[in-house]
């Protein structure tokens, strides 16, 4: 009966953020402006980092894989959102809703190891700044990414196959605006406590994982740099850990509060605000974040509005601009691989 049940279940109906009529078109156009802002954002960041040759280093070569990222998982759930504004029969089939719940959990783990990347980046630019070089050449950041990419699609495959699995043979009424792990668990006819076990022990291994890797080089950059005995090189060691632990605190507390909670806590209606943050206002935020306080980044972006300048005022001062040294506080990869 089960797997006459699970195999009809061929579409889902995605409630959305709201069923109010006269609120579907003000989150229409606010969710359109948040995605529109996300994606210049990311790929402002992505471009910089590219065309710089000053942040042609392990920080922002990490950095502009955090943006891609964020571009990926963001297309995976607002386009769907946003059509579903747009439409009565909020519809999504049962082959686009699997692929959805798999590209959005591969995305959103492959971020959590590659904010762990950076953490460890970090460690190694305060705590080791002689071996940094050495540390982190491009073999070794290239490695520690395909490894982030590869411990996200096997988690990813766990987490999906283990929901869909089941038969859904209750209501294909989704509460949420995409496809979520949680809220699918909720429509099976079948005992679902293996399978949120496993869910949970998907989750909690990676969050756990990346959390004490973070935690550890964070606490030895912590040691390091009261040490220092000047205030301000003391001040600069920090400023520039600030926008990661920014960017942290907003992923992981959404994270730990969505997840790693007693089931009994649990309430789709709080369930799917907090998943807005990490899954919505997370990708769009990290590109302020990372750009607004970083010297590196406003450098770049002043000799990106330079070189525009100098294409359309041949000879003006933002020509002499374009040779400009790097001034930021990392060496480039080295060439030891």
């Amino acid at each position: 009966m089960f797997e006459d049940n699970y195999t009809s279940a061929s579409e889902f109906i995605l409630l959305g953020l709201t069923n109010q009529e006269d609120l579907q078109v003000v989150c229409f156009v606010f969710l359109l402006a948040v995605y529109v802002v996300t994606l210049m954002g990311n790929l402002g960041v992505i471009l910089l980092t590219r065309t710089d040759s000053c942040l042609h280093t392990p920080m922002y070569f990490f950095l502009s894989h955090l943006s891609l990222l964020d571009i990926c998982y963001s297309s995976t759930i607002i386009p769907q959102a946003l059509v579903n504004f747009l439409v009565k029969e909020k519809v999504i089939s049962f082959g686009r809703c699997t692929a959805q719940l798999f590209s959005f959990a591969a995305c959103a783990t492959a971020e959590g190891y590659v904010l762990a990347a950076m953490a460890y980046d970090r460690y190694v630019a305060i705590c080791n700044p002689l071996l940094y070089p050495v540390v982190m050449s491009r073999r070794f950041c290239v490695g520690m990414l395909a490894g982030a990419y590869l411990v996200g699609v096997i988690s990813s495959t766990i987490y999906t196959v283990s929901i869909f699995h089941l038969p859904f043979c209750r209501s294909k009424r989704i509460n949420h605006f995409f496809c979520d792990g949680l809220p699918l668990l909720d429509l099976s006819c079948s005992d679902t406590h293996v399978n949120a076990e496993i869910v949970s022990a998907v989750v909690g291994f990676n969050v756990l994982n990346t959390t004490v890797f973070i935690l550890v080089s964070y606490l030895s950059v912590l040691s390091s740099v009261w040490q220092i005995c000047s205030t301000a090189s003391r001040h600069k060691a920090f400023s520039t850990c600030a926008s990661h632990l920014v960017s942290i605190a907003l992923y992981y507390g959404s994270l730990l509060f969505m997840y790693l909670r007693p089931s009994s806590s649990h309430s789709l209606e709080r369930d799917k605000v907090v998943s807005m943050l990490y899954s919505i206002a997370v990708p769009m935020l990290n590109p302020f974040i990372y750009s607004l306080r970083n010297t590196d980044m406003k450098n770049a972006m002043r000799k990106a509005k330079g070189r525009v300048l100098s294409l359309s005022i041949p000879g003006s001062w933002a020509a002499e601009r374009r040779g400009l040294p790097c001034r930021g506080e990392e060496g480039t990869f080295t060439r030891r691989d």
